[in-house]
């Protein structure tokens, strides 16, 4: 435990207590950053302004490094995310083989930007720099399912499938 007072829990939610949890096992260390705010985001599913100043604190970490990690690494959202996600990786490989066709088609039909959620709060859309399959470009992840060799009608085809069911 530090030798300075922790902050009590935002709230009464049993999620904190996770949250706590991840700091206490790393002994309350500033380095326990990046693992709390993940730990944070898998337990909330975004990263709000009261989750960013609570582990920031608890840490004892300046709230600009804790923004700063937040928003340096696109895998932290500090917005809730839809019911399905469409992930587009635009790393060189998918780039050259369509990626931006990927993207266009999908910013046409949702009517969205790329890091945005549908009105309806349906559909996020979002890009990554490289998931790492770069033999089977271009790639989605479409709710974390990775689908290579994508072609815009397929992708179509699937956020439409999404935007009927829901």
């Amino acid at each position: 435990m530090p030798a300075y007072p922790m902050p009590p829990l935002p709230s009464e939610d049993k999620r904190w207590k996770i949250v706590n949890g991840t700091m206490r096992r790393h002994g309350f260390a500033r380095n326990a950053l990046i693992e709390t705010l993940h730990t944070a985001q898998s337990s909330f599913g975004y990263l709000d302004d009261v989750a960013i100043r609570f582990v920031a604190r608890s840490l004892h970490v300046p709230l600009s490094q804790a923004y700063g990690v937040v928003t340096f690494y696109h895998h932290f959202s500090l917005k809730p995310a839809g019911k399905h996600t469409c992930t587009v990786c635009i790393g060189t490989a998918c780039y050259i083989k369509g990626a931006d066709k990927l993207v266009a088609e999908a910013q046409k039909y949702l009517k969205i930007k790329p890091g945005q959620t549908t009105p309806d709060g349906n559909i996020s859309l979002m890009t990554a720099r490289c998931v790492g399959a770069c033999g089977r470009a271009p790639v989605s992840l479409e709710d974390g399912e990775l689908v290579g060799l994508m072609e815009p009608a397929q992708l179509l085809k699937k956020l439409e499938g999404w935007a009927a069911n829901d």
